[in-house]
């Protein structure tokens, strides 16, 4: 298989935390491969690691040795300046508290990364409208985010999520801040996504009706994969 099938590529990475004079081994010998186009679902108990493998594929955390590849280039050979790039043009966000800017409607918040990306202003309009007709927001545009219900703003971070067609797609425990129902509507469009605009969907999570929708899932403990499965390898199931 060529390396081109690859969007994430992660070998042998570790990541050690201090905590006072306490070291805390968050990721010992992490290993696995994401090919493009896939929805993985990390999962694991609480302090398992999730997370840090989260920032460390999304390039917000340095790790202490081993190699990442996203979309074929190592990020452990960029600089400040080049990572940057990365994260705003092959990357996509969603985290569980949303993170919107408060000030600026539902338009304005998915235009963001594309006035870093340098798109000019008609560009951006344009594109903001049609990723909010994508996730059901159109009639919403307008509104800021205080007016807008938890899943209509994690509707609006998938939408910017996706405003510089990134290589793939972080989801870091998107549902958790959503009821039941909401969470499902999240979830199915996470997955409608995938399937439809061929995103690679990444999500760290607890929430086990990510099972269901996920090609694979990559077991985590103690910092360490414990196993990755097919889905249909899977025993467990969540009734919804």
């Amino acid at each position: 298989m060529s390396l081109t099938e690859y969007v994430v590529e992660i070998s042998d990475v570790y990541k050690t935390y201090m905590m006072g004079k306490i070291e805390i081994h968050a990721l010992q010998g992490i290993t696995f491969k994401i090919k493009r186009g896939e929805y993985v679902s990390i999962m694991g108990p609480s302090g398992s690691g999730k997370s840090t493998i989260f920032n460390a594929v999304g390039g917000l955390d340095i790790v202490d040795s081993g190699e990442i590849f996203i979309d074929q280039v190592d990020i452990a050979e960029l600089d400040a300046y080049e990572l940057a790039w990365l994260r705003n043009r092959k990357i996509g966000y969603i985290f569980q508290t949303f993170n919107l800017l408060l000030a600026f409607s539902a338009q304005e918040n998915v235009e963001t990364p594309m006035v870093f990306a340098g798109l000019p202003r008609e560009e951006r309009r344009k594109k903001s409208k049609e990723l909010l007709r994508i996730v059901g927001l159109e009639h919403r545009m307008k509104n800021k985010p205080g007016q807008l219900s938890g899943g209509q703003q994690q509707r609006v971070a998938i939408a910017r999520a996706l405003a510089n067609d990134p290589a793939i797609v972080l989801a870091d425990e998107p549902t958790a801040n959503l009821d039941l129902a909401t969470g499902l509507e999240v979830i199915d469009l996470l997955k409608k996504l995938n399937l439809e605009q061929g995103t690679t969907i990444i999500t760290a999570t607890h929430d086990l009706k990510m099972i269901n929708i996920s090609d694979r899932i990559i077991w985590v403990r103690d910092g360490r994969v414990d196993r990755i499965e097919d889905r249909a390898d899977v025993q467990i199931s969540a009734i919804s």
